[in-house]
């Protein structure tokens, strides 16, 4: 079998193990619309790779207000690779205490608020503070982990606890231990990872039902549409109504 043939094999193997998960995805969906609704917002966190997820989640195109995207540069800024503001550093950071305390000090958090940490491992310790820190100030937490790879995986604090300790939904991308997915005759190390397929594919059904919630709440979100799709014009509008709604959310967020 071919190394492409095997990869959208397991890539369906992926979609299937998430498919498993609706209940628990309805449940997220649920505590994120409830949010919504009460003019909050809905925390979204990742390092490293995990970035990707937060952004797939707002803004793009099919996504509305209601998420705030929280992205440290110091944590996900990969291209570089080495030099300054290189990997190693960042790296290093996602595992110093302390850094996601100061992150979240920019906000005024309430329990109306609800949270999506995105980390595949669940290990290291900025996104599992982040969660702590969420828990304690009464925000309910819903996480997004490779369970197979997170329980395969050593804890970087030292009481050993992981982002599933302080999650009140865990959901998995369905990757394997390890995340890359297909072994290559004579290379003794994998290749191809899974995770941000399960991710994303997670952060759309969770999109699609909030936005369903919300319509049904009489409340139906402010999509960013393409012009192709809605016209010119209106696609203008639905983003300029968008980027001001997001503005009011997050307003609250600095009013301390």
């Amino acid at each position: 079998m071919s190394e492409i043939k095997q990869y959208i094999d397991k890539s369906r193997e992926i979609i299937d193990k998430v498919a498993a998960q609706e209940k628990e995805i309805e449940a997220a969906a649920s505590l994120f619309s409830a949010t919504i609704l009460e003019g909050r917002m809905v925390h979204v966190f990742g390092s490293g790779h995990s970035r990707i997820m937060v952004e797939e989640m707002w803004p793009r195109y099919g996504s509305f207000p209601g998420f705030n995207p929280i992205v440290e540069l110091s944590l996900t800024f990969h291209n570089l690779v080495v030099g300054a503001n290189g990997q190693r550093q960042a790296m290093f950071l996602e595992n110093v205490s302390g850094l996601a305390e100061r992150i979240l000090r920019n906000y005024k958090l309430s329990n109306k608020d609800t949270a999506l940490v995105i980390s595949s491992s669940g290990t290291n310790i900025v996104p599992v503070e982040i969660a702590e820190a969420f828990q304690k100030n009464g925000v309910r937490v819903v996480s997004i982990i490779t369970k197979a790879h997170s329980e395969a995986s050593k804890s970087k604090r030292a009481d050993g606890k992981k982002l599933s300790d302080f999650s009140d939904i865990v959901l998995d991308t369905g990757a394997p231990v390890g995340d890359a997915m297909i072994e290559i005759k004579d290379l003794a190390t994998p290749v191809s990872p899974g995770s941000t397929l399960g991710g994303v594919t997670i952060i759309n059904c969770i999109k699609a039902k909030v936005a369903k919630l919300l319509t049904e709440a009489g409340h139906p979100p402010t999509v960013l549409s393409a012009a192709n799709k809605v016209g010119e014009q209106k696609a203008i509008d639905l983003f300029e109504k968008a980027y001001d709604e997001h503005a009011a959310r997050l307003a609250k967020l600095y009013q301390f």
